[in-house]
């Protein structure tokens, strides 16, 4: 645990803050008065990722989607029926 007075603290803000990743740092004032600083992530979602630079056009995504959905439709055929919403 690493401690700072109120006047290193705001003095060496970035120094803080980097060290309070690592570890707990505590900012005491000259009153007693004792405040935690903590590191919190923020939580991501698995589908944040970069994007892909393509040189497809809306019309051949759309075309793709097509054919794929025209494909799964044909080897369904094979099984019966598709109940949906039972």
């Amino acid at each position: 645990m690493k401690v700072f007075t109120y006047s290193q603290a705001r003095q060496a803000l970035a120094t803080v803050l980097d060290t309070a990743r690592k570890e707990e740092v505590l900012i005491a004032r000259r009153g007693g008065d004792t405040f935690a600083v903590t590191y919190k992530t923020t939580p991501r979602s698995p589908f944040d990722v970069p994007g892909v630079k393509v040189r497809a056009t809306t019309r051949d995504i759309l075309v793709a989607i097509r054919d794929s959905r025209s494909r799964g439709a044909e080897q369904d055929t094979s099984s019966g029926p598709l109940v949906v919403g039972r």
